[in-house]
């Protein structure tokens, strides 16, 4: 599971397409996550959470 800005979207699809060979599973992050989590590329609060499940 990746959190990203709207900014690294692509790389964490990429990311999690390479390391498990599927399609992500996109997820936007609650109002109430956002306020602590941030994008694992940036630092910027988080806004999708990529996963492969």
């Amino acid at each position: 599971m990746i959190y990203s800005c709207e900014e690294h979207i692509e790389v964490a699809i990429d990311t999690i397409v390479d390391e498990y060979e599927t399609f992500p599973k996109l997820t936007k992050v609650s109002d109430v996550d956002n306020l602590t989590t941030t994008c694992e590329y940036c630092q910027k609060p988080a806004i999708y959470i990529v996963a492969n499940k």
